[in-house]
């Protein structure tokens, strides 16, 4: 049985969160590609965090935030 969608608060807060990895990634002068590099992922997944169309594993989002070198509490605020 399929789970259902989540709430538009939740959705839009996981937008937020892809908003603020993508201000980080651009302060740092960095492409999608060059960080999902450095966070060992591929440049698709970073795509679907920035844009929130997919709620990302949590072991994702403490990849990139060490790929930012940005504390995660500030990535998800």
């Amino acid at each position: 049985m399929p789970s259902a969608p989540p709430p538009d608060w939740v959705i839009a807060r996981r937008r937020a969160i892809g908003d603020a990895i993508r201000e980080a990634r651009l302060r740092r002068n960095l492409t999608q590609e060059r960080l999902a590099e450095l966070a060992g992922l591929d440049r698709l997944a970073i795509n679907r965090i920035e844009m929130g169309h997919q709620s990302p594993i949590l072991d994702n989002v403490i990849r990139v935030a060490a790929a930012l070198d940005t504390p995660l509490a500030d990535l998800v605020r």
